[in-house]
């Protein structure tokens, strides 16, 4: 396994883009159970704008079935989780999302990627493990791992929104907030 040249702080994702992007595709709802690697840099700062409503559930599956439910009312949401809910859900994504073609965005943190390495060339099995079965399940995802991504959110939403299709962000690394640094207070 070779790794990657390591990432800049200034390219790592930044927060306040992928918010704004989110907002860019309609996004009103965020359904969320916390994880490590978007909790400073996405889901405290979304917890406190008044742009979103956040939804807190106990299970992942749960929040499937919620986006799912809302894109029945024309209401655009986001299930924001890490890989270790990803994997506990995968049912409830291949019933609901998949057999059901239901428009279910998802963004998935990757709890134990180091940053100098790929997701595919990660240590860590339960991070390089993540993009194989979202190939067997031919649900899109896109890499989240620099800040040059995040502009692919709102395009990517809207398309899944448009065709029905699944959607998963492989966010790889912390997002960072303003001044390059996060900050929980």
């Amino acid at each position: 396994m070779t790794a990657s040249p390591s990432v800049e702080p200034l390219s790592l994702p930044n927060g306040e883009n992928i918010i704004a992007q989110l907002k860019k595709a309609g996004i009103e709802i965020i359904v969320s159970v916390p994880d490590i690697v978007t909790s400073d840099g996405l889901l405290w700062p979304i917890s406190k704008d008044p742009d979103f409503q956040l939804i807190r559930v106990c299970k992942e599956d749960e929040g499937v079935s919620i986006c799912a439910a809302l894109s029945y009312s024309n209401t655009r949401a986001l299930l924001l989780m890490q890989q270790t809910g990803l994997m506990d859900s995968l049912n409830a994504i291949r019933a609901i999302a998949m057999d059901y073609h239901q428009p279910v965005c998802m963004m998935v943190g990757l709890q134990g990627k180091a940053t100098n390495e790929s997701v595919r060339e990660s240590a860590s099995y339960g991070v390089r493990i993540i993009p194989p079965i979202l190939d067997v399940m031919a649900l899109n995802y896109i890499d989240i791992d620099s800040n040059a991504d995040t502009n692919n959110i709102a395009p990517a939403i809207d398309s899944a929104y448009a065709t029905g299709d699944a959607l998963c962000f492989i966010v790889g690394q912390s997002p960072v907030i303003a001044g390059g640094h996060n900050d929980t207070a």
